[in-house]
């Protein structure tokens, strides 16, 4: 057993740390307390990593040239631009820090691991604004603390150390739900946590010689190979695992084939008994979730962006005029978007890039610091339009030497759309930042989707595929038709919002025209008062995005 860690060893050990923890990626997603069908913390946490991993396995590959500093850096560069979502951006900064700290060592000890941990934690923690307990922070300095604790007892050699350590953050990990009153009440501990912990036990595999595959995986690379040859109409592999609710016979399984064609290439259906297998690349995951609602019951989702660059392609039109190069000004835009018709209202507010993403797939730090190369301005005004974009805008934003990015912290779309038109050219960048953090603070949301598990929370019993509203601090509504769930969850948010003047609904792509104009109808019956706007937002996932002003 080693008695300390080489730059041949770290490297194995953080292969084998992403590796395991993209193992287990489904089962950390479904940690996550709302059940809802979007980006997930296990995929977010393994995209960060992989994105390092990937370098890294390219410098095992030259072994000669292997260096600590260069492994170091491409660990803490590789995950920083990759960070997605919260929990992957406090991993990059986990990964960041230790990397800090170890990067100028050609052996890592007991006391240098202690040091690095230290050093992680606090790079992490001061990433988030207002840090919580009962987190992926929880976790870290816990295992921190352990690490520190065992550094200077010469009887526990480096091998114990790193046991004693993922024992103490799996016991801290338990824990989780007593510290956050919403995990206890969904029955799950942190997620962010468990996929910590996922990444330290890999690591320690490696440690002990227990892992001989650090290869990543083939299928990735072969389609990262491959981007360059895939339709850029369809960026989203969805793969659907469900079960049949009734008799699956031929024609309707060629009738679904067809249907697939119509919005997706590369469709697979396999049935065997009553269990339906989908695999179809679409550009709108949703269509084909709503589609196998209508005959089976769904036992996983699994979305990915098989080429990066199709985060930012929209359509070819779209893609010649962003590509396009772009005359110098002042001041200029960036949103975080998904669906045609929100895109368009963004573009019309002024929008200089729209980076394809949100809710169903966060963007990475990287995608953002390409956006913001590619706006010829001064100052950047980025607005994330998601709570789980934020921090990775605000670490693209800390990466970005050569122009201004202000963060306005949008955390939905109506956010963001408020913010855009409460800009004023005649005002200062910073009287422009103050009144738009203001005025997003008046906008009252709620967003309608599907449930992908049962589950309790907010005091609602939730069952799979059930309908619900859902609004800035919780559940508002659940059901099982969407009209009267989507009018209730307007209720509940106009009950706390006795000066509403506007009421503005964004239906998505799974809504028809009729079913969202007989909506409005209803509201301007109920709500008199009150104007009440209807837009096409085309989003998937989310059958409407409603804001109260």
């Amino acid at each position: 057993m080693a008695t300390v860690i080489d730059k041949t060893l770290l490297c194995k050990m953080f292969l084998a740390g992403a590796k395991n923890l993209e193992a287990h990626k489904d089962i950390i997603n479904e940690l996550n307390v709302f059940p809802v069908p979007d980006g997930d913390t296990g995929t977010n946490m393994t995209m960060t990593v992989m994105s390092a991993a990937k370098e890294v396995a390219e410098l095992v590959d030259d072994a000669e040239s292997l260096d600590m500093k260069v492994i170091t850096k491409a660990i803490s560069s590789g995950s920083l631009r990759g960070a997605r979502g919260n929990s992957g951006v406090i991993m990059s900064q986990l990964c960041r820090g230790f990397c800090k700290i170890i990067g100028g060592s050609d052996e890592i000890d007991r006391v240098l691991i202690a040091r690095a941990s230290e050093r992680a934690v606090e790079s992490a923690y001061k990433a988030v604004m207002k840090p919580k307990e009962g987190t992926i922070l929880t976790v870290a300095k816990a295992a921190c603390e352990k690490a520190v604790e065992l550094s200077e007892d010469e009887s526990v050699d480096l091998d114990g150390m790193i046991d004693a350590v993922i024992a103490y953050a799996k016991e801290v990990l338990e824990k989780t739900p007593e510290m956050l009153p919403v995990l206890k009440e969904a029955g799950v501990v942190d997620s962010g946590g468990a996929g910590l912990v996922e990444f330290l036990v890999g690591a320690q595999a490696a440690f002990r010689g227990e892992v001989t595959d650090f290869s990543l995986d083939a299928t990735e690379q072969k389609e990262e190979k491959k981007s360059d040859e895939i339709n850029l109409k369809y960026p989203y592999k969805t793969v659907i695992t469900s079960v049949a609710i009734r008799n699956f016979n031929i024609k309707q399984e060629n009738d679904f084939i067809d249907y697939l064609a119509s919005i997706g290439e590369n469709a697979e259906v396999k049935v065997d008994g009553d269990k339906i297998d989908v695999d179809v690349q679409t550009a709108d995951p949703g269509l084909v979730i709503q589609k196998v609602l209508t005959f089976a019951n769904i036992d996983k989702v699994t979305v990915e962006n098989i080429a990066k660059e199709l985060m930012e392609m929209n359509t070819d039109t779209k893609e010649a005029e962003e590509e396009a190069p772009m005359e110098h000004k002042a001041v200029g835009f960036i949103s975080v978007s998904v669906g045609d018709g929100i895109n368009s209202i963004f573009k019309d507010l002024g929008v200089d890039r729209i980076i394809e993403g949100g809710q169903t797939m966060n963007p990475s730090t990287e995608d953002i610091l390409s956006a913001i190369e590619k706006v010829n301005a001064d100052t950047i005004f980025l607005y994330p339009n998601n709570k789980n974009i934020v921090m990775a805008a605000n670490q693209a934003r800390d990466l970005t030497k050569d122009k201004k990015i202000i963060v306005i912290p949008t955390k939905n779309i109506p956010q963001g759309i408020t913010a855009l038109i409460t800009f004023v050219p005649e005002l200062s960048d910073e009287e422009n930042e103050a009144a738009m953090n203001e005025e997003i603070g008046n906008v009252s949301t709620g967003q309608v989707t599907y449930s992908v598990r049962d589950t309790e929370i907010d005091g609602f019993t939730i069952h799979e595929n059930d309908i619900m509203g859902i609004g800035d601090k919780g559940m508002l509504a659940v059901g099982t038709d969407m009209a009267e769930v989507s009018f209730d969850m307007i209720g509940k948010i106009m009950e706390e919002k006795e000066d509403a003047e506007l009421i503005s609904i964004y239906y998505g792509a799974d809504v028809t025209e009729a079913d969202a104009e007989a909506l409005k109808s209803k509201v301007e019956e109920a709500y008199s008062d009150c104007d009440v706007e209807l837009q096409y937002g085309g989003q998937p996932v989310y059958y409407y995005v409603v804001s109260v002003e």
